[in-house]
């Protein structure tokens, strides 16, 4: 089996690689291609990929390689966790929306749409390029905005899946607080990337007992304090929100904190500085505890299921993740991208009968999804009109100097990735 890393240079790869590793019964790759054109950083994560594979006894080969073309040929799977603009376009995405009093972030608000225009077309291009040389081939997408990269290669007729880390975080977070196995637990997640909310914590498989009720009576507390929302949040909705949602449930609160410390793509920047000087020396065979700290926890074994079942013998496992909604919240389109459990297999992804949502859910699902809409046509199609219009339908700004404001500074920070700007 040959699976290829578009971004493999990325500081996040030692944790795949740990993953790949560690699993290799339930994934057994026989080569394993890290595509960067970063040469400097994709020599440095390739090395220490090798030292893993070797310390853990893994038999497969790793390669390395700027080729595009050539690392993606005879793939069976492509992973996408690639970055357009890097750390800088990052620092910008959390700056500049400041000035209008609106959150900074990465993959939500103004900042998640400008991330989402550079990288669709880059996305769709890398993804007509495996189409052409394997059309067998999966895609697999960690490049954020999650749900809006995926609803494009989908719509482009790509046999993608979307991955989030979300979902198994909270899972292990509950198992260890119910002193339960990973895999006894079940979640009723349910909504769209990076806004999602556990309905059910259940035991043993989607019909089982529902725990999330003595989970947030005996550890609500601790939930809460991994969220940085008050306990009585979580007791007044009785379901748990991913830490997203405190973009919208604490928007002001928010602004004001990012607006009195450094930035996380800055404390991201540097952190990725000495994780590189980690990573260069010859002796580490690894992932060392400070990637704990880079975020993505437990990335790899999502993916290593993912691509496991996509890739396996006909059989399917239900894994959380993001796919065409088919019907399954009937207030959205069929084709809305929609992160909750799914039955994956060698066909793909379909996803599972959800509770029933609260309008107080639903209805910011609904939102959010009309949102992503008009982003994904800024996307594909550009132009400031659809720019503006897609950032005035976004709840976190919704009204028009904040759009027009937030326009202007969009197309300005990014002109080098927006040819049509």
């Amino acid at each position: 089996m040959k699976l290829a890393v578009v971004g493999g240079g990325s500081t996040y790869t030692p944790e795949l690689i740990d993953g790949f590793a560690r699993l290799r019964d339930t994934l057994p790759v026989g080569e394993l291609v890290l595509i960067d054109p970063a040469a400097e950083r994709l020599e440095l994560i390739g090395g220490l990929a090798r030292r893993i594979f070797a310390r853990q006894g893994h038999p497969g080969r790793v390669t390395t390689t700027a080729d595009l073309d050539a690392g993606i040929a005879g793939a069976d799977a492509v992973l996408l966790q690639l970055r357009v603009g890097g750390q800088a376009a990052r620092l910008r995405d959390e700056t500049w929306p400041l000035e209008c009093g609106c959150v900074g972030q990465e993959t939500t608000g103004a900042g998640g749409l400008a991330k989402a225009l550079r990288t669709v077309p880059v996305v769709l291009d890398i993804a007509e390029r495996v189409r052409r040389t394997n059309p067998d081939a999966w895609i697999i997408d960690f490049t954020n905005p999650v749900g809006i990269v995926t609803r494009a290669l989908l719509q482009a007729g790509h046999k993608a899946v979307g991955l989030c880390n979300v979902a198994i975080g909270l899972q292990r977070k509950f198992a260890a607080l119910l002193d339960l196995a990973p895999a006894d637990i079940h979640l009723d997640h349910v909504g769209l990337n990076h806004l999602t909310w556990e309905l059910g914590v259940r035991r043993g498989g989607p019909d089982g007992e529902d725990l999330l009720p003595g989970l947030l009576a005996a550890h609500g507390e601790a939930v809460a304090g991994d969220l940085r929302l008050p306990r009585a949040v979580l007791d007044r909705l009785g379901v748990v929100p991913s830490y997203y949602l405190r973009y919208f449930y604490a928007h002001d609160e928010v602004v004001r904190e990012l607006g009195t410390k450094p930035s996380r793509a800055a404390e991201v920047a540097a952190m990725e500085r000495e994780l590189l000087a980690l990573y260069g020396d010859p002796a580490l065979d690894e992932k060392p505890a400070l990637l704990a700290k880079r975020g993505g926890a437990f990335y790899s074994e999502a993916a290593v299921d993912l691509a496991a079942s996509l890739l396996g013998d006909g059989g399917s496992a239900v894994q959380v993740v993001n796919t065409y909604n088919k019907g399954t919240l009937p207030f959205l389109p069929d084709d809305a991208v929609i992160e909750v459990p799914a039955r994956v297999g060698g066909s793909g992804a379909v996803p599972l009968a959800v509770p029933r949502l609260d309008p107080l859910f639903s209805g910011l699902i609904a939102h959010v999804s009309a949102y992503e809409d008009l982003a994904l046509d800024a996307a594909l199609r550009g132009g400031r009109e659809r720019v503006f219009k897609a950032l005035l339908a976004h709840p976190l700004i919704g009204q028009f100097d904040l759009a027009e404001g937030l326009t202007d500074r969009l197309l300005a920070h990014n002109k080098e990735h927006l040819p049509w700007a």
